[in-house]
């Protein structure tokens, strides 16, 4: 399992408190807290060192990171600001283990390679707050030449989706709609009641939500190829590295058996087989029931393949009381031994959005403190005594204050 350890970094100060500063990045990881809190802090530098850590496997980058480099690498999510003296960040990955090391020329980062197997390598996807933005206007290619970082990044994405459906409709799950790329006019358009409207008309929840939906399903896609497509698909210059690796190999002059196993190491390199999805607010612009159908949409999607990964920042109360009611479907559904038993759990929760409490961990991090807590579980469901509901609690009581004080005016 992947974690980092983060202090002293922007809005981070002494960071997670517990596993001495380590945080878990498990199968779902969520993120709470304030405005200001680091919330999207600890996402952007998960989503940095995880491609650092590919990178490296793929001969992309070489150890150790320079201090020029380091700050390209976070200025790919605006964060070049938030890098301090002091600041501490590592990484534990499952092939190497990265530290930012202050020196006299500057901060560097570190690489150590880990003992074991190299596993197979993810597909990093940030989904930044401002995706709204692809779908509100008309024709993306107009402004993207203007689009940056991890912006530009989502939006050739959203292209690639468009294109990869070629014409056909994509299914939303929400409100019965579906989502066209039609080539005759370059344009995006939702499909519900036999009508068709384009997407940048239609109300600012589809803005949000589709671009989410349809780069995730575009994306497992992606990776459910085979082997041999997804090496076609490789960028030139990845190309001529592995036929590099590959030719130097054969001049070793192996046996058959071992020259296939050397080979495939060398595939697994260059190949994502897994998905790792890094959300911003997915909540966005959603009324609470389409946020608990797109929380099990983006479940659904995370469950397709054992080593995928789901990081999600929020504000929003609802997504956490809906992940644990997937928690609880979760240790229902290994009970529910029959099929009647199985279609009555699934008309609650679909089954295959259910969590394994053991998979899931949740994030609190305090904007005044800058400290992170994780919080507290019974029975792998999610503590009700966490920044969101506080904030419900706070109302309730607010309220009580004004009904005394309608009473004092009697």
């Amino acid at each position: 399992m992947s974690k980092i350890k983060i202090r002293n970094f922007g809005p981070i100060k002494d960071g997670f408190d517990k596993d001495g500063g380590w945080i878990a990045i498990k199968k779902v990881t969520v993120f709470i807290g304030n405005q200001g809190a680091g919330k999207s802090t600890v996402a952007k530098l998960i989503s940095t060192f995880m491609w650092l850590e590919k990178a490296l496997i793929r001969g992309d980058v070489n150890a150790p990171v320079s201090f020029e480099d380091l700050i390209e690498l976070i200025k790919f999510h605006r964060l070049e600001d938030y890098l301090q003296a002091n600041s501490e960040i590592a990484y534990k990955g499952a092939v190497y283990s990265l530290e930012l090391k202050h020196s006299a020329g500057g901060p560097q980062i570190k690489a150590e390679l880990l003992a074991g197997e190299s596993p197979s390598l993810p597909k990093i996807m940030y989904v930044p707050a401002e995706r709204n933005f692809l779908s509100s206007i008309d024709n993306i290619n107009k402004v993207s030449d203007l689009l940056v970082g991890s912006l530009k990044s989502y939006a050739v994405e959203f292209r690639n989706a468009q294109f990869a459906n070629k014409g056909s409709a994509v299914e939303l799950p929400l409100n019965n709609t579906k989502i066209v790329h039609d080539p005759k006019d370059d344009e995006n358009y939702l499909l519900f009641n036999d009508k068709r409207l384009k997407l940048s008309h239609a109300s600012s929840g589809f803005h949000s939500f589709v671009p989410l939906h349809w780069i995730t399903k575009y994306l497992n896609d992606f990776i459910n190829q085979s082997r041999k497509r997804l090496l076609e698909l490789l960028s030139t210059d990845q190309t001529v590295r592995r036929n590099g690796e590959l030719k130097e190999l054969i001049a070793l002059g192996l046996g058959e058996e071992e020259l296939r196993r050397r080979e495939q190491e060398i595939n697994d390199k260059y190949v994502c087989k897994y998905l790792v999805n890094i959300v911003e607010e997915p909540e966005q612009n959603l009324f609470p029931s389409s946020q608990k159908q797109m929380l099990f949409s983006l479940l659904g999607f995370n469950n397709e393949r054992l080593e995928n990964k789901l990081v999600i920042t929020t504000h929003s109360p609802y997504l956490l009381v809906y992940l644990t009611l997937c928690v609880e479907a979760d240790r229902l559904k290994q009970k529910c031994i029959t099929p009647e038993l199985g279609v009555k759990l699934s008309e609650v929760i679909p089954l295959d959005a259910t969590v394994n409490g053991d998979d899931l961990v949740v994030y609190d991090l305090d904007e005044l403190s800058g400290k992170i807590m994780r919080l507290e579980t019974y029975r792998g469901l999610p503590s009700d005594e966490n920044a969101l509901n506080s904030g419900l609690a706070d109302a309730n009581e607010e309220f009580s204050k004004l009904l005394h004080l309608e009473d004092l005016c009697q």
